[in-house]
This record gives structure tokens, sequence and C-alpha cells, in this order.
């Protein structure tokens, strides 16, 4: 496993979209459940251990070999809110471009000729990892911290949040970041039917709303 490979999968500079989107912060400032690096730590934790740990569990399942196609269809189950669909294979799509540019396989070649508008973002990124040489572990990693990451960057923009704030968020999470990622790699050896599904029904409801605002900062 190469370190600096999993760092580059996991920088936010990867062109892989994720920049746009806010993870489910846009509404809660809006709606007041965001206001400073406390309420923010807050939301990050509660997204971590549900749609972060889904998602990871996803990845590291994409990683260690199960199918992608049965893995996409276990992802749209395990997101109600066609917002959120919409937005997972939008990502998945750009990743998958970005990927493909840069660890060529045809393991990516087949899922994007499959899947020609895009796989949900966490399988995508799970293939990625196993193309790029990562395991199952490291895609629950990138995985995990991405739901959270780009959570905290969206904050700073929208509340103009001093960044060392927000950055000693993530670092307050990281042991629990660590532990979802854990837990994502040891449900990935179970078939398919049986990974995670930790639901978080606030984002979905609250993504709906989101996607009918014309005015917005972030796609999502």
């Amino acid at each position: 496993m190469s370190v600096a490979t999993l760092l580059l999968l996991a920088d936010g500079r990867f062109p892989a979209g994720g920049h746009a989107h806010s993870g489910g912060v846009e509404a809660a400032v809006r709606a007041g459940r965001v206001q400073d690096a406390a309420s923010l730590e807050e939301f990050c934790r509660s997204r971590l251990h549900t749609a972060g740990l889904t998602s990871a569990a996803l990845a590291s399942a994409a990683a260690a070999g199960h199918d992608p196609l049965a893995l996409d269809e276990a992802a749209d189950a395990r997101t109600p809110s066609p917002a959120l669909r919409r937005t997972a294979r939008r990502l998945g799509r750009q990743l998958m471009r970005a990927a493909r540019a840069t660890w060529p396989d045809p393991e990516l070649d087949a899922l994007a000729a499959a899947r020609p508008k895009g796989a949900h973002q966490p399988v995508v990124l799970g293939l990625v990892a196993r193309s790029a040489g990562l395991g199952p572990l490291e895609a629950a990693h990138a995985a995990a911290y991405e739901s959270v990451g780009g959570a905290a960057t969206a904050a700073v923009r929208l509340l103009g949040l001093d960044p060392l704030d927000a950055t000693a968020v993530l670092a307050r999470l990281a042991a629990e970041t660590d532990e979802v990622a854990r837990r994502a790699e040891a449900a990935s050896s179970k078939a398919v039917e049986d990974l995670p599904a930790a639901s978080a029904p606030l984002l979905e409801i609250t993504a709906e709303q989101h996607a009918t605002w014309s005015v917005r900062l972030f796609a999502s």
C-alpha cells in the first residue's frame, strides 16, 4: 500500500468535483443548526457515523472486489433522496473521469461503460482505490475522511469560519474517523445486502429542499 497514493486520492485538490458540494452543511447553516465550530463538530460527527459509515463500507467492499454493479444498486437502496442519488452519480462520474486518466484500469473502463451517467461515488472511490493499488481499509479511510472533510471546508466558506477552527474539528474527529474506517473494512467481507445502511433522514430531507433553492453557493 502506498501512503502517497492514499494521500493523493483523499486530497481535496484531486479533480473529482467534491469542492462544489457541501455535504449538507449549506442547508444546515441556513436552518441554524450549524453556526460555529462546536455545532460544525456535532454535524460532522453525526454525518461520519451515518452517511460516512455507509459510504466507507461501500468503498471498502468495492476495493475488496465485490461486484461494483451490485454495490451501485445497494447504494441506490441506501439513498432515499433523489437529489442525493443524482449528486452521488455526478460525483462518481467526475471521479471516474479523473481516475481513468490517473490510474488506467480495465475495471474502471467496464464500470464507466456500464454506468455512463455515473455510478455512486463511494463505489467508484473503492474501485479507484483498488486500481491504484490500495486495499479495502485504505478505501474506507478515504471515504470516511471525505464525509467530514468536505463539510468542514464548506463551513469555512459559508460561515467565514476560521480555517484553523475547522481543521481543529477534523483533528478532534480523527480517532472516530479511523474507527469508522475500521468498522467499514470489517463489514466489507460480508454479502452486499449485509453492508451497513446507517441512515441520516435529516440529510435526505434537507437535500431535497436544497435542490429547489434558486440561489445557493454549493451544488448540494
